[in-house]
């Protein structure tokens, strides 16, 4: 035991690296940690309790609700709650923001944004599935908390991080001063120091995105793919294709092996289809901390501003040399468009 060291000791030894209430954002993600605990059992029995299937409710998205989906919601919102840390509960399972109205957490100074089970799709399949969470420090200093302090870009975000539950339960997180990952020890039922100062590789031989919407791809999704799988040796080429639908596990995987996650726009989600605030915004923060890259195809995805609280986002995340290639091929398919467009316009202005 002597040289495990677990997620509560790790916080509190790096407190110093906070820049402002050390003790109340240690306790904030301590909270976390604790439900991320009991969704994990959850999750590890599911095949022997009536948690697995459909809820028979549909979110925000217009998706259907897994039990899995509204059990992790319900504790995550109760352990934020509890913990008299949060006064704003932003998730994905939420119509509106949840207003946590106790005396201690109504000027509490932090806004948590949450998706409370990425991949839900996956569980009755028994495949990795996982929470993302964003912390955000209030913006208001008077009055009642509201949607103006959740609205923030990624670049505000003061922690970040994931909780995968696979073949073993990892939460993966950062404040900003690099990615530190811890394995779940069921035998003392902590979070115990795995992975520490994790870097994602500059390259990789990794892709991961849903080819079966390729017809619905922009052009220069198309180019990369047809990149990617072209024989070269020199360039270790075709690369893996490798996507299991959950943006943790995808994401996770290539965290440790370097590679590029890819969900664009298609012409079904002209704005994208990941929520910008629950998955886009703390995953961007985790893998730039890590050393990668994450666009929306053409911008940093901690520079957009947003204005909804569900809004949607297209993502290209991971590696540093694939991002930045498939970001130039959808840059000069974007130039080779809009002159395309200029010169139509033109000709039509000479007839």
């Amino acid at each position: 035991m002597s040289g495990i060291k677990t997620l509560g000791q790790f916080i509190i030894e790096k407190q110093a690296d906070f820049s402002y209430a050390k003790g109340e954002l240690s306790r904030l993600l301590r909270d976390i940690g604790i439900a991320a605990k009991i969704v994990n059992r959850e999750v590890n029995k599911a095949g022997l309790v009536d948690i697995l299937g459909d809820a028979g409710t549909i979110n925000i998205q217009g998706e259907g609700q897994k039990k899995l989906d509204v059990f992790a919601n319900i504790q995550f919102i109760s352990a934020l709650t509890s913990g008299g840390e949060c006064c704003i509960v932003a998730t994905e399972e939420e119509d509106e923001i949840v207003r946590i109205d106790s005396p201690v957490s109504k000027n509490a100074k932090y806004i948590v944004c949450i998706d409370p089970l990425d991949g839900s799709s996956n569980i009755d399949c028994n495949v990795a599935v996982g929470t993302i969470f964003s912390i955000y420090r209030r913006q208001s200093v008077e009055g009642e908390a509201t949607l103006a302090d959740v609205l923030q870009k990624g670049t505000q975000q003061v922690a970040a991080g994931y909780v995968i539950y696979g073949s073993s339960t990892m939460m993966v997180y950062t404040t900003g001063k690099g990615v530190n990952g811890f394995t779940l020890d069921p035998s003392i039922g902590e979070f115990c120091l795995s992975h520490p100062n994790m870097t994602i590789p500059d390259g990789g031989n990794i892709y991961s995105l849903n080819e079966g919407n390729y017809v619905h791809f922009p052009e220069g999704v198309k180019k990369y793919l047809k990149y990617v799988q072209v024989h070269d040796e020199e360039t270790n080429r075709p690369y893996t294709s490798r996507y299991i639908g959950s943006m943790v596990g995808d994401i996770h995987r290539n965290l440790i092996k370097g590679g590029i996650y890819i969900y664009p726009t298609t012409a079904k989600s002209p704005n994208g289809k990941l929520r910008l605030l629950y998955e886009c915004n703390p995953m961007a923060f985790i893998v730039e901390q890590a050393g990668g890259v994450a666009s929306d195809g053409f911008n940093r995805i901690l520079e957009i501003e947003p204005t909804e609280l569900h809004q949607r986002s297209s993502i290209f995340i991971g590696s540093k040399e694939m991002v930045n290639m498939a970001e130039g091929m959808m840059a000069e398919f974007s130039a080779e468009k809009n002159v395309n467009t200029v010169t139509t316009q033109n000709l039509k202005q000479v007839g």
